[in-house]
């Protein structure tokens, strides 16, 4: 009788094993099967690092086309681009990936007209764009390239002290046209002294910062520029007065404006915002965490910008325009009409009280279809410069600016962002404390456990 029932239980536990086996192997080849169709991952540092930028799902998630990125690389080396290009393949199933050895597949890496290894090339439809990097830019990059048709070009106006493209120094706006070069833009500078007239290839026209008075037929041309149906970027600093800051009213220039809805006011707007002052900026960078609803600032929300000297706007509708407010200034700003003095009372009862309108954006109607008019004017420049283009959001809404104005609003979206280097600063004494605890404390506590529990069972 023990022996058929040690049997019994023998060939149950048998059966029990047998069925927990299948189970798992079955629980393995599922998950496995799921893993390998359905590639999904959670990005869990601070800044996204591996992930994707909103900008490149947007456009990869829009294709209506099958898109093939091509990597050409040694085949032991394929694995560095695999992770950054699978991503590319898992947004949409319109895309392909193909990794080419150029030393067995030369053929096809001449037509691709690849000379280097580590290239990628995209292709969609006829088009075939080689990335500038091997990084989120650069391939987003060559997706934007290859789905615009059309050479877009962003004319700066020179000649009257405003930034200058070619400039690298702090005052510069050549981090500006670099930025434009990544989102397929152009960027050259035009003299309307020499001659008044917009040309016919610049998709939009920019003026940053003059720091001297606009000539009547320059004001002219760019008058019959944007009414006309052209796009228009407007950054204007205070008419300051200062012995080393001197900047001109621009009286013809701002009066266009405002017949076209927007009266760029005579200030200084100081902000007490006690944010702006933790990250370390004083009141005469006002720093704006809220937007409102415009096509250019939607994607910038909980997105911080900041805007070095800036002045203060006032919008209305005009007979042909229509002016929307971008953002303003903090409810704890004033805006003070002394611009000639570089000490400023905030507590004076002259100054007039935030929140107050910094940027704006309007349409023009031509009265033709598909010729609208646009502007936008921004009461700062240096917010574009080099030595503030990098703070938060001022580089999206550089460029988000710039894809409204171009009509490419598919564009408009976070920028891929550079890697944060997160180091970790200690003084002498906390490098002694961690040092003592990691070589000395932490192995004695393991010694005395052990010598205690030794004790504890002699």
């Amino acid at each position: 009788m023990n022996t058929q029932l040690l049997q019994a239980r023998q060939t149950r536990y048998v059966a029990y094993l047998i069925v927990y086996s299948a189970v798992i192997v079955a629980a393995v080849v599922i998950a496995n099967f799921l893993a390998d169709r359905y590639n999904k991952s959670y990005d869990a540092t601070a800044n996204k690092r591996y992930s994707l930028s909103d900008q490149t799902a947007k456009i990869v998630k829009g294709l209506k086309q099958d898109a093939t990125i091509k990597f050409f690389d040694q085949s032991t080396r394929f694995q560095h681009a695999k992770d950054l290009l699978d991503e590319y393949a898992n947004l949409s199933p319109k895309v392909h990936v193909d990794y080419i050895d150029p030393d067995r597949k030369r053929q096809e890496a001449l037509e691709a007209g690849v000379k280097s290894y580590g290239s990628a090339v995209v292709e969609i439809g006829d088009k075939k764009e080689e990335a500038k990097s091997m990084t989120e830019e650069g391939i987003t990059g060559a997706f934007i390239r290859a789905l615009k048709n059309k050479t877009r070009t962003v004319c700066f106006i020179a000649g009257s002290g405003e930034h200058r493209i070619d400039d690298s120094e702090r005052d510069g706006f050549s981090h500006f046209k670099e930025l434009l070069g990544k989102d397929n833009y152009q960027a050259q500078s035009i003299d309307l002294l020499q001659k008044s007239e917009i040309p016919a290839d610049c998709t939009v026209l920019a003026v940053a910062g003059p720091t001297r008075d606009y000539q009547q037929p320059a004001v002219d041309a760019i008058r019959k520029y944007v009414e006309g149906g052209g796009r228009a970027l407007f950054m204007l600093d205070p008419p300051l007065k200062l012995a080393r800051s001197t900047v001109a009213d621009n009286s013809a220039l701002t009066t266009l404006l405002q017949t076209w809805g927007v009266t760029v006011d005579k200030d200084l707007i100081l902000d007490f915002n006690p944010i702006g002052q933790i990250m370390g900026l004083g009141p005469q960078v006002p720093l704006v965490t809220s937007y409102e609803s415009h096509p250019i600032v939607n994607t910038l929300k909980g997105t911080a910008t900041g805007f070095p000297l800036a002045r203060s706007l006032n919008t209305k509708n005009g007979d042909k325009t229509t002016v929307e407010k971008m953002f303003q200034s903090s409810a704890s700003s004033v805006a003070t009409a002394n611009l000639s003095s570089p000490a400023v009372d905030p507590n004076d009862p002259k100054n007039t009280k935030g929140p107050l309108t910094m940027a704006a954006a309007g349409t023009y109607n031509t009265g033709q279809q598909d010729s609208q008019g646009r502007f936008v004017v921004v009461g700062n420049s240096s917010w574009a410069a080099n030595s503030f283009l990098n703070f938060n959001g001022n580089s999206d809404l550089a460029l988000n600016t710039i894809d409204w104005l171009s009509s490419d609003e598919d564009l408009i979206s976070i920028r891929p962002k550079p890697q944060d280097e997160r180091r970790v600063t200690m003084t002498q004494a906390q490098l002694i404390l961690v040092r003592t605890t990691s070589q000395f404390l932490l192995p004695l506590v393991v010694v005395i456990a052990g010598v205690s529990v030794w004790w504890k069972r002699r």
